[in-house]
């Protein structure tokens, strides 16, 4: 490895010359208690930054061991250490100058959530953080000193602050630790008690305003009504009292703006641990729980949505249903189907963002249209059983209609941003007024298992013969789990990353390392490259594009990027039509368990911009692809 004083050198020495000069200084260098490595350089002042990483060995860093020893530990660990890198390097943005990005500093943004990034890595060897680094230059001609400030100077003192053990450092972390262990606590104990949430008392659910995540000032603390109340004993904080919200079916029921809505969002975020301060540090609920909603327009495939919608006037057979076009009583029986697909076991629902006729008849509306003449069969009529049958709980809000009332085993009354126990209330006026209304549900029964997505009618067939080629190839190699073979991605021949190239390069699926794709394989000839895209609310894989905007449980642009990465890799070794489902989503958890996050990444350079989506989301993208 080259040293410190061999980059001052190497920089010196093309100062002034042309920008594509930059990229000699690709490599690993030795700072002494660190390892600077320039992983990818910058085609010009204005194209994206570079790409820099920093490791620090574990025995210079100092850590105790015991702050990243648990899963749950080391992602907070992880986090905690980009939030700080990132206030460090905010000190130093801009301040070498030149043209474009010169200068620029910057690293992940993290929200309250806690999420796992790839922008730091705590593993074997030590801590990583990987951030970009805009290199300055006048015009298009270098500016060397500015870069070697950067890397000799203000650098060196982020590392020296954030990346190695100092009393304030071990103070704040161990905080951290102790937080994670907290919510891990509770996570273990919402199966234990067969609870769907907690939600201690004082929490503060109220956002600042619908683009902020900032907890609002001088708003009502949570109080969980006494019947509904819960004390835990967790492993730092110590007794600790809150609401628990029971398996079943429960309804969150009030007059509008009296905090319904407010209620259901943490609890639909609650499936994150989140920072200190938060004020929803401790809403904590079952981390496979899904929010369901209508979704008009989006695409369905191949889904069994017979327990919903049947017996339609165009014969369309439901148990195998397709349509790049849902209406929003089908988009959310699909969701539903979906969701229990996913392993979810729990469903979040608001009244508010739900078709009507999915979610209940009246009695009058029964007595006009009548069973026969009405192919839906409401989600009113499923929920009980999606419960017994599937293991599969409900928490709804409701505020026009009364009928969950009858069905519901709690019901939660928001009162001015206050929770109150009336399920007794209820129950008693249910009683004075009449029957169930779904005492005649129709019999109830999951969709069989396996199933798989059908490729779309406009699919190319040049492409798809090639793809074919590929499979028979990477079959003809020996098969491993599914059929994939053993390569060091999970999917390949020999060692690619990321696939099934014959050679290692990091980010490819084959021979070439080129960002985009699976460059050529050997012995096909040909070099096709895979390109993605991340928007706002949605991702483009090749040139389809993937709406994501009502997947809510995704809260940050780096776990779409993530899942733009694990899509390519689906279409690159056309695992859409050789799996299932299921089967395509644990291979992608198989393997980023097994070489992390940055495996699936395309790029020739470690990825630096991705973040890990659950599981649940990964199903949503999956079934939302339309090619």
């Amino acid at each position: 490895m080259k040293s410190s004083e061999d980059l001052r050198r190497l920089l010196e020495s093309i100062d002034r010359k042309s920008y594509p000069a930059y990229k000699s200084a690709q490599g690993a260098y030795d700072f002494g208690s660190y390892t600077l490595s320039i992983d990818h350089v910058q085609g010009d002042p204005f194209a994206s930054p570079s790409k820099i990483s920093i490791t620090v060995s574990h025995a210079k860093a100092g850590f105790p061991a015991a702050f990243f020893d648990q899963p749950w530990k080391k992602t907070a660990f992880e986090d905690d250490l980009v939030r700080q890198f990132g206030r460090e390097i905010a000190q130093f943005n801009f301040k070498a100058k030149g043209s474009g990005k010169s200068g620029l500093l910057a690293i992940s943004t993290p929200g309250p959530e806690i999420l796992s990034r790839t922008a730091c890595e705590c593993g074997k060897n030590g801590i990583s953080v990987r951030f970009q680094v805009g290199f300055p230059a006048f015009g298009r001609t270098i500016n060397s000193g500015e870069l070697i400030r950067i890397l000799f100077d203000f650098l060196p003192r982020c590392v020296r602050n954030v990346l190695f053990a100092s009393p304030q450092n071990k103070k704040r972390l161990q905080e951290v630790a102790n937080l994670a262990e907290d919510q891990q606590f509770i996570r273990q104990e919402l199966d234990r008690l067969g609870l769907v949430s907690f939600v201690a008392d004082g929490a503060i659910l109220a956002r600042e305003s619908g683009i902020s995540s900032r907890p609002m000032k001088n708003c009502v603390p949570f109080r969980s009504p006494e019947s509904l109340k819960i004390t835990l004993d967790l492993p730092h904080k110590g007794k600790l009292s809150g609401m628990g919200i029971r398996r079943g079916i429960t309804l969150i029921v009030g007059g509008g703006y009296h905090g319904k809505s407010t209620l259901l969002k943490a609890l639909e975020l609650g499936v994150y641990n989140h920072i200190a301060g938060d004020g929803r540090e401790y809403v904590i609920t079952d981390d496979t729980a899904l929010k369901l909603r209508a979704e008009d327009g989006r695409s369905i495939n191949n889904v069994d949505i017979s327990m919903f919608i049947n017996d339609l006037p165009n014969k369309k057979d439901t148990r195998s249903f397709s349509t790049p076009d849902a209406s929003g009583s089908t988009s959310q029986a699909a969701a539903v189907v979906e969701g229990w697909e996913s392993g979810s076991r729990a469903f979040l629902i608001d009244e508010d963002t739900s078709a009507t006729n999915f979610m209940v008849r009246d009695e009058l509306m029964q007595q006009v249209i009548s069973r026969d003449k009405e192919p839906i069969t409401p989600f009113i009529e499923r929920a009980r059983s999606l419960f017994t049958e599937a293991g599969i709980s409900t928490v709804m809000v409701a505020g026009s209609s009364g009928a969950y009332f009858y069905i519901a085993d709690t019901i939660i009354q928001m009162d001015c941003y206050r929770p109150f126990d009336i399920t007794e209330k209820v129950r008693k006026a249910c009683a004075e007024l009449g029957a169930d209304p779904t005492l005649h549900s129709p019999e109830f029964s999951l969709p069989a298992e396996g199933r798989k997505l059908r490729p779309s009618n406009g699919t190319d067939s040049r492409k798809r013969a090639d793809e074919r080629a590929e499979e028979c190839a990477e079959e003809s190699a020996g098969l491993g789990r599914y059929g994939i073979t053993d390569g060091r991605g999970g999917y390949g021949k020999d060692e690619g990353r990321g696939g099934h190239g014959k050679d290692d390069g990091r980010g490819g699926y084959g021979k070439d390392r080129g960002r985009g794709g699976h460059g050529r394989a050997e012995g096909r000839g040909r070099d096709e490259r895979i390109k993605t895209k991340v928007h706002k609310d949605s991702l483009q894989v090749g040139r389809e594009e993937v709406d994501l905007r009502f997947v809510e449980q995704l809260i940050h642009t780096e776990q779409t990027a993530a899942l733009a990465q694990m899509v390519r890799c689906c279409v690159a070794q056309d695992l859409f039509s050789r799996y299932t489902v299921r089967q395509i989503v644990d291979v992608l958890w198989e393997q980023i368990n097994r070489k992390g996050l940055p495996s699936i990444d395309s790029a020739s350079y470690p990825a630096m911009g991705l973040c890990m989506p659950r599981r649940q989301e990964i199903f949503a993208c999956l079934n939302r692809f339309r090619g």
